[in-house]
């Protein structure tokens, strides 16, 4: 059956099973718990339905006994009908027209399938008004249209409580089969997640785990942009069935496959300004678009994009490995917040872990620092340096820096060596890791392949 709402669109609806769901409720005990996991107070389309089941809602979080007289007496007292007798006439027939009190689920499940028909109607009707009215470009539209039946189907996903024994049985698979790997491994630890191709680094990690949001931070000129585009390139190389999506506010697309082609060809950036190049040169970067066009690397340079658009992008992707975005400050929020950086930066980075988690991807986002660490004398990064917002610490599963101490003092005889601050870790220790820096190429590395600038 369908209604008509005031626009005149058919509304699918169910109103047997409406009372039916709201008859088991009144005429066993634990209807209201029978039902309460699968539908929700706006599920209901009729008025009258959805006021008294928030009533019975309500009784339940008093422990209040619901039964024909109690949920009547509660409904007619707060003016649901005009006394009652009329609420118990309405209950009571409910009662008597519900064909079987043990099928509630079922009733509540056809409840909330209109529901969801409804929903994706109305989504409808935003998408044409949208298109029809608003002032964005086809793209914002479509990209509008994604979001809001995305939406519905989040929206529409319900938790439930888990019993441990499940939980444990399958955690134990896990280990049980990571102990084997290591053993496999001649006892070394086994990554979890997707090995970044930094030795030390995945072993401090674990790797880049699926719903993660790691923090890369550093002061301008540290090389964070290349460093997490040599980890780009890695993941990409090691799985070719990967999607690794990158989001650059800063570079042009052009800039950031520049930077990749001359790390991996060992090409100078000098040599590529200036076209000065030999014919082996030529014939490295050659070899390396080949390797590019066996992977999975896609990059977006749209300037101020905020977590909703990229959210609608990445749903586009058919194996989704990694995400990258560069970098925090140039994200757009959705909110103003009167102006409030702090507040901006704060919804950002917390739809950043919740879209992580939604995806179930890890996601690498850069970040700037504040000028703290150039006011004191050891220069290395700290938790407290994160620009604009506490929350940026807060809501990040990890937070690592990079620090390169000849940035500061060009007599170091450790020229090309970086370290990779970890200061936050939820998955283990935190701790410094030796990274090799080959600043002429913009090319990290291994720090064992460049032991010799170590010492």
């Amino acid at each position: 059956m369908a209604d008509l709402d005031l626009t005149g669109i058919a509304l699918p609806c169910s109103p047997e099973a409406e009372k039916s769901v709201i008859g088991a409720i009144a005429g066993n005990p634990d209807g209201i718990t029978d039902v309460n996991d699968i539908i929700e107070e706006k599920y209901f389309y009729s008025d009258i339905n959805r006021a008294i089941y928030s009533m019975a809602q309500n009784m339940l979080m008093s422990n209040t006994r619901i039964d024909l007289l109690t949920l009547a007496d509660r409904c007619a007292r707060n003016g649901i009908f005009d006394g009652t007798a009329s609420a118990m006439k309405y209950l009571a027939d409910a009662v008597e027209s519900t064909p079987s009190f043990s099928a509630a689920k079922t009733y509540a499940k056809i409840i909330a399938d209109k529901y969801l028909l409804r929903s994706l109607i109305l989504a409808a009707k935003d998408v044409i008004d949208a298109a029809n009215t608003r002032p964005e470009s086809a793209d914002e539209i479509v990209d509008y249209a994604e979001q809001k039946i995305y939406d519905i189907r989040v929206g529409r996903e319900k938790g439930d409580l888990t019993h441990i024994s499940g939980i444990a049985y399958d955690r134990m698979r896990v280990l049980t089969e990571l102990e084997h790997q290591s053993q496999m491994n001649g006892g070394k630890p086994v990554m979890t997640g997707l090995a970044t191709g930094f030795t030390k680094l995945d072993e401090c990690i674990f790797g880049l785990n699926k719903t993660d949001l790691l923090i890369l931070a550093a002061r301008p000129g540290m090389g964070k942009t290349s460093f997490v585009m040599n980890i780009a390139t890695k993941v990409a190389m090691m799985n070719l069935d990967k999607d690794i999506c990158v989001f650059s506010l800063e570079m042009s697309k052009e800039q950031i496959v520049t930077r990749m082609l001359c790390s991996e060809a060992l090409l100078s950036s000098e040599a590529a300004r200036t076209g000065r190049m030999s014919g082996e040169q030529l014939l490295s970067i050659g070899q390396v678009v080949q390797v590019f066009q066996q992977t999975r690397i896609f990059i977006d340079d749209t300037p101020g994009v905020n977590v909703a658009s990229i959210k609608s992008k990445l749903r586009r992707m058919k194996n989704l490995g990694l995400v990258i975005i560069d970098y925090l400050q140039l994200m757009s929020s959705t909110e103003s917040y009167g102006g409030n950086r702090v507040g901006q930066m704060s919804e950002i980075t917390r739809n950043l872990k919740i879209m992580a988690k939604e995806l179930d991807v890890p996601i690498i986002a850069l970040s700037q620092l504040a000028r703290g660490p150039e006011t004191r004398v050891d220069k290395r990064p700290m938790l407290s340096d994160l620009r604009d917002s506490g929350s940026i610490e807060q809501d990040a599963d990890i937070v690592m820096f990079l620090y390169r101490n000849s940035y500061y003092e060009k007599d170091d005889p450790n020229q090309n060596i970086c370290e990779c601050i970890v200061a936050k870790n939820r998955h283990g220790e935190t701790g410094t890791v030796k990274l090799g820096w080959q600043g002429e190429y913009t090319k990290f590395t291994n720090v064992e392949y460049s032991q010799g600038s170590a010492q």
